[in-house]
């Protein structure tokens, strides 16, 4: 286990051809995310620093590890670096073979670390499903994988901006195929991650869960669609027979209202759009996609590889510091949960 004091979170460059370098740097010598959280970088010291050059930006000092090295012996910024990659791809700007196949290594060893309890928890930069399946792996993206590697059995997608938590029962699913997707099972299933995650990786005692519906005014009473009546409305009442405290199914443009959040500590939302409309709205820049539901912590910036701005040295490192904060905060939570 990691020795007392700040969390050592394992932080995954991603994609070496996005932005996940440049965000990195920036915000490793940020103060707070360095007051928040002592760091192992899985990355290419190569690729760091030719971002770093390029765009004149500090080079932390980092002591490297060597794998299957206990990296909570040690203090600083270390850096585990196993995966040759050229300093080229810093600058690349689009999906490469070889940074999928090394944004995939690099997350696979990170998750493998926190499964031995050797970090806290894990921060994830962001990666690209076109690069890593150029790479011959067919992961969806980061969560499937890090919750197969690690035997989380359901993993739940949650988005967290100020002070707003939204969890989903779905994901990455057509608009199309939601009714059949949206099932009791699903939904309950979820309500008791979201349930236990907040207990023990945010420190509420007594969870408050507003759960939405699918269709305009929660289908008015089956006029527009039965999805409530036949999967969300059961769920809610299985749950609350558990002792989980929960309402719903309420419309969505009920429940993101601030009175109605004002009473609750968490919403569970049925599709993608659905939760991450309302945390972009309120924390663009700072939202985290946060995955419950494993057996290790795992935080990420909300926003993707983005290639477009690569060569021009203007990431927005917020979303990455928020990240490292909640995932170290969420690992002070479990500590003292114990």
């Amino acid at each position: 286990m990691t020795k007392p004091g700040k969390p050592l979170l394992a932080f995954t460059m991603g994609d070496p051809c996005g932005i996940g370098s440049e965000v990195m740097l920036r915000a490793l010598v940020n103060r707070r995310a360095r007051a928040a959280a002592r760091f192992v970088i899985f990355g290419s010291e190569a690729v760091l620093r030719q971002v770093a050059e390029s765009f004149d930006l500090r080079f932390p000092r980092m002591t490297r590890i060597s794998p299957g090295e206990a990296p909570g012996k040690k203090g600083g910024v270390l850096l585990l670096d196993e995966i040759r990659c050229a300093p080229a791809l810093a600058l690349r700007g689009h999906a490469t073979a070889a940074g999928g196949h090394a944004s995939i290594a690099w997350i696979e060893s990170a998750v493998a670390a926190a499964v031995r309890g050797e970090v806290d928890g894990i921060v994830t930069g962001p990666i690209s499903k076109e690069a890593i399946h150029k790479a011959g792996h067919e992961w969806p993206g980061h969560t499937e994988l890090i919750a197969a590697r690690s035997g989380g059995k359901r993993p739940v997608m949650t988005m967290v901006g100020d002070g707003l938590r939204v969890a989903l029962v779905t994901t990455h699913v057509a608009v199309r195929d939601l009714p059949r997707a949206i099932t009791r099972r699903k939904v309950l299933e979820t309500l008791r991650v979201v349930h236990h995650d907040l207990r023990q990786y945010f420190g509420i005692k007594r969870p408050r869960i507003a759960v939405c519906g699918l269709n305009p005014h929660a289908g008015e009473a089956g006029r527009f669609g039965d999805e409530e009546k036949r999967a969300i409305a059961p769920a809610v009442r299985h749950a609350r027979e558990e002792g989980i405290a929960c309402d719903g199914p309420t419309p969505a443009d009920v429940v993101f209202t601030k009175r109605h959040l004002a009473r609750h500590d968490a919403v569970v939302a049925m599709y993608h759009d659905q939760a991450t409309i309302p945390v972009k709205m309120i924390a663009f820049d700072r939202g985290v996609n946060v995955t419950l539901g494993l057996p290790i912590i795992r935080t990420s910036p909300d926003h993707g590889t983005a290639y477009d701005i690569v060569k021009k040295g203007i990431a927005d490192p917020g979303s990455t510091i928020e990240a490292i904060r909640l995932a170290a905060h969420m690992a002070t939570c479990r500590r003292r949960s114990r």
